[in-house]
Parts: C-alpha cells; sequence; structure tokens
C-alpha cells in the first residue's frame, strides 16, 4: 500500500484524502492548523465539479447544506440601493443553477468526516525539509518525527511549502492581480434576510452576506493596490490593522465593519493572484489545487478546480503502471491542463467584474472524468 503524504487539509487535501484510501491508498494529512479550518466565504461547486461530488456519493448531503440566498442589492457608497434581483447573486451566479454555493468549512467538514478513523490526519504541523531518494521521499516536520513516504502532494495553497521547497520562490510562479481580499465572520448586525448586498467605494468594495439562517454573516472586502503589500502574508495582525485602515474610510458602516474585522476570530487577507507553472510535478512531488494553480477567487472555480484536481490526480496514480509515479503525473497534467488553463482565463476576462455567464459555462464543463464508476 503506497503512503501519500499531503500538505494541506482543505478542500483539495480532504478530498484527495477521500478518494486515495476509497483506491486502496494509504494517505496521511499534515495541516499545519490545530484542527479543521473554519471561516471563509462561500464557494461554489460547479459543472463537472458536481459530478466529482455524485461519484463520492456526497452530492445530496452538499445540496442539502446549501446556502439559501434568495437575492441581492447594489449600493452606492453612501448605502442607497441602486439596484435589486431575484435572479443572481455575484457570490454564485444564476440563482435557479443547478450548481451549489456552500460554506468553504461546511464543505472541507463534509470531506473530512468521510475518512474519520480511517486517513491519519496530523494537526499542528507543516512539512520543512524534502529529501527525495530512490524508494520515496525523506519529510521532515517543524515538530514531528521524520517520515518516509512513496509521494508527497502539495495541496497547501497559494504560499504551498511543498511548491516552494521542490519548485523554488514564490515569485517565480506567482501573478498578482492588483488587489487584496479580506473575509471574515461576524454577528448580523444588519439583519439581512438570506441577502446580499454589494458596494463600491472608490477602489474598495464589499459583498456582505448571511449564513447560518441569518444569524451570522460573512463579509468579503476588497481593495486596490497597485503592488503587493510590503509585509508577510503569514502576519494575521498587522494585515488586519491594514484592513480596519481600509474600512474606515468608508461611507457606509464603516465603524461596525471595523470593528467585526477586529474581533473575528476567522480573519483572512491575501493577495488576489494565480499561480502559473509549466509543470506540476517534481520527481516524487506533485500539486495539487490552488498550489499548482490558483486561478483566484475573481475565478469562482477554485473549490471546482480542487475537487476535479483531486479527482483527476487519484485516478491516474491508481491507474498508473506499476506504481508508476511519473506515468500518473504525466496523465495528471495532460488532463487538467486545458481545463485549468481555461478557469484561469475567467479571472482576466472581465477586470473588476464576473467574467460572462458563456464563458462560466464553457469553462466549469470543459472536461471529461475518467471513468465512469463511483468511487465509494
Amino acid at each position: 500500500m503506497e503512503t501519500v503524504l499531503i500538505s494541506g487539509g482543505g478542500i483539495a487535501g480532504a478530498a484527495l484524502a477521500l478518494l486515495l484510501r476509497r483506491r486502496g491508498f494509504a494517505p496521511v494529512v499534515v495541516e499545519r492548523a490545530p484542527d479543521v479550518r473554519a471561516g471563509g466565504q462561500a464557494v461554489d461547486i460547479r459543472g463537472v465539479a458536481l459530478e466529482v461530488m455524485d461519484r463520492v456519493g456526497l452530492l445530496a448531503e452538499a445540496r442539502s447544506m446549501r446556502t439559501r440566498i434568495r437575492g441581492m442589492s447594489m449600493l452606492d457608497a453612501d448605502g442607497t440601493e441602486v439596484e435589486r434581483t431575484t435572479e443572481y447573486a455575484l457570490s454564485s451566479g444564476r440563482l435557479d443553477s443547478a450548481d451549489i454555493e456552500i460554506l468553504r468549512e461546511d464543505l472541507v467538514r463534509l470531506l473530512h468526516a468521510q475518512t474519520h478513523g480511517e486517513v491519519e490526519y496530523v494537526f499542528g504541523d507543516s512539512i520543512v525539509s524534502l529529501e527525495e531518494h530512490e524508494a520515496g521521499v525523506r519529510v521532515g516536520f517543524a515538530h514531528g518525527s521524520a517520515r518516509d513516504v512513496d509521494i508527497v502532494v502539495g495541496a497547501d495553497g497559494q504560499h504551498s511549502v511543498v511548491r516552494r521547497l521542490a519548485f523554488g520562490p514564490a515569485e517565480d510562479y506567482t501573478h498578482y492581480l492588483g488587489s487584496y481580499l479580506s473575509v471574515f465572520s461576524a454577528d448580523n448586525f444588519l439583519d439581512l434576510d438570506n441577502w446580499q448586498v454589494w458596494l463600491r467605494d472608490g477602489d474598495a468594495g464589499f459583498g456582505i452576506m448571511p449564513v447560518r439562517d441569518s444569524r451570522e454573516l460573512r463579509i468579503a472586502f476588497g481593495f486596490e493596490s497597485a503592488s503587493p503589500l510590503d509585509g508577510d502574508h503569514r502576519d494575521t495582525e498587522w494585515l488586519r490593522r491594514v484592513v480596519v485602515d481600509r474600512l474606515s474610510a468608508l461611507h457606509w458602516e464603516p465603524h461596525r465593519l471595523a470593528e467585526a474585522a477586529l474581533a473575528a476570530p476567522d480573519f483572512y487577507c491575501d493577495a488576489m493572484a494565480q499561480i502559473r507553472m509549466d509543470r506540476w510535478s517534481h520527481g516524487r512531488m506533485v500539486l495539487l489545487g490552488d498550489a499548482g494553480y490558483c486561478a483566484s477567487p475573481f475565478s469562482g472555480q477554485g473549490t471546482s478546480l480542487a475537487l476535479v484536481g483531486a479527482y483527476v490526480l487519484a485516478d491516474a496514480l491508481a491507474q498508473a503502471p506499476g506504481a508508476d509515479h511519473r506515468a500518473a503525473f504525466a496523465r495528471y497534467e495532460s488532463v487538467m491542463r486545458p481545463f485549468v488553463e481555461l478557469n484561469q482565463a475567467l479571472a482576466t476576462e472581465n477586470p473588476g467584474g464576473p467574467a460572462s455567464e458563456e464563458s462560466m459555462v464553457r469553462a466549469k464543463n470543459a472536461i471529461t472524468l475518467p471513468g465512469a464508476a463511483a468511487v465509494r
């Protein structure tokens, strides 16, 4: 039984662990957070990614957990409504679509629960070294003892440690898109009832949506910056101060939004960027999801890329003759790359706004999953 070490316990890592375990592998997931991460924005499962969820037997449960947004309002900088619709929401697209909008934390927990007691999760640790040898990879950790494994998968996001160790500095692959995104939760101080509000104020703006039967809010605040901020992306408190300062300059609800950002235990902020690479594997190490081909939230397809990528990679590893990782990685890349390129293009098609509906429909369905049987 091959041991596959997965760095990152988010959507990509949890999906891959589930798919590999069902195919007879021994996945081990290493996650630097102390537990399954809470918080985060609503994400979308679209197109072929719905088929992935169906093949693993989780589609119905995911549908039951979807958000219940009834519509949205567009506000001017002073908070006056200038447009409203019950047909469309900027966070998810058409409200009559078969696609699923779900909170990121709910999807991760759903995937994680399927392997409880079957997949080893190591929380509160991270990879610090990778040394490939003839029979596998020697992996060093910040806290735990070193391990020898057959394959290492970097599913550890835009700032992937596996990518840095195996391929080199992030700057070689990161393409900044001119803005930052912050996401955090708050009590529903606006009394929104399954209704989103969106506002633009100069070079900043936000979308606010109620979740958990409208008991909570998820606030997604974005602001433009001509160049990446000069600071450490891991310094949450520095980023929090940057966001609070930007929120305080808004014309509408600056104080309550700033207070919410200050108090949020799940505060997040990062640059909007894409990861573009000529190859996603190096020896016995391979990248998955945002680590290898982040499309940015502008695309609306990060979650679908993670789910589909996990399925294609797991299938390629399972079908490789003689457990040949080189053949598996080559197949994974050849199947996934056209899909990735179409979906990354969504983020740059219409700067400052969503891609066209036609482009989204084409991109989200632009791959045929290998095999036909359920993976249960």
